[in-house]
């Protein structure tokens, strides 16, 4: 997959990230692709520092990876028993108490939830295959176009493991439990065509078109007024967890609000 951001000076590059900022648009891409965009701590840390040095100007952000894979999941060296140098094993985790266990899955979990940030809008552009932390990293962004070749797969219960990277809300949030149990319990291979279908993805596109039908979205995106889209993403965000009437209130104060400011009597 080529690199549209390769002429831009990046803001961030180390330990498998790139970051790069084009005014309102931001750039997150993953650059190992020898080992499939295989993740580590040090990328977490590295996306976790990406959300940090986004300058104020970003709008959208989106999240691709060289190569033919988005992300394979977790650098298979994590299963070794000796791990990645510098790096606790899943051994030393283990051993940990609860609290120190926690702790280490929270600073991972980091590099995972910025993506929805009510100031943000987050596309991942994937293809080829996203799989355990890959498809939680997808799954991490608000919008998904993925490439007629895309294979999600959560094999994190295959392996004896619960999907714990901030995936399995989203996943029953876009399909459902019953899909979402099946999905994860199984490990099965979900293609474009059925991501599309039960609502994983937004669009699917032959994989020669991914950037520009990215692109083309990004476009659309910050074409719209920033605040009327700020203030939309939280009352859909919001809106899971409220009634039908708490809704409904949430709508009347976030068009007061708005109204006021196109009015030039905001606060």
């Amino acid at each position: 997959m080529a690199s549209p951001d390769q002429d831009l000076a990046p803001v961030l590059d180390k330990d498998g990230v790139r970051l790069t900022v084009d005014d309102a648009l931001a750039t997150v891409t993953l650059t190992n692709p020898a080992k499939r965009n295989a993740q580590s701590p040090a990328l977490w840390r590295a996306l976790t520092e990406a959300g940090r040095l986004l300058p104020g100007s970003v709008r959208v952000v989106v999240l691709r990876g060289e190569g033919v894979s988005f992300s394979a999941g977790l650098d298979r060296q994590m299963f070794t028993p000796e791990g990645i140098p510098g790096e606790p094993t899943f051994i030393d985790l283990a051993r940990r108490d609860d609290a120190g266990l926690d702790t280490s899955i929270t600073e991972f979990q980091e590099a995972f939830t910025w993506w929805r940030r009510s100031d943000i809008v987050s596309i991942a552009a994937v293809q080829g295959h996203a799989i355990g932390a890959g498809f939680q990293l997808a799954l991490a962004c608000d919008l998904r176009v993925v490439a007629d070749d895309v294979q999600f797969a959560m094999r994190e219960t295959s392996l004896g493991l619960v999907p714990d990277l901030t995936g399995t809300h989203p996943l029953v949030g876009l399909v459902g439990y019953a899909r979402a149990l099946e999905i994860c319990a199984t490990g099965r291979f979900v293609g474009a065509a059925e991501s599309v279908a039960c609502g994983l993805a937004n669009i699917a596109v032959p994989g020669g078109q991914l950037d520009d039908a990215v692109r083309d979205l990004a476009a659309a995106l910050l074409a719209a007024p920033k605040d009327a889209v700020v203030e939309t993403k939280a009352l859909l965000r919001g809106a899971v967890d409220r009634t039908y009437d708490e809704q409904r209130a949430a709508e009347r104060a976030a068009q007061a609000r708005r109204l006021r400011d196109l009015a030039g009597l905001g606060e």
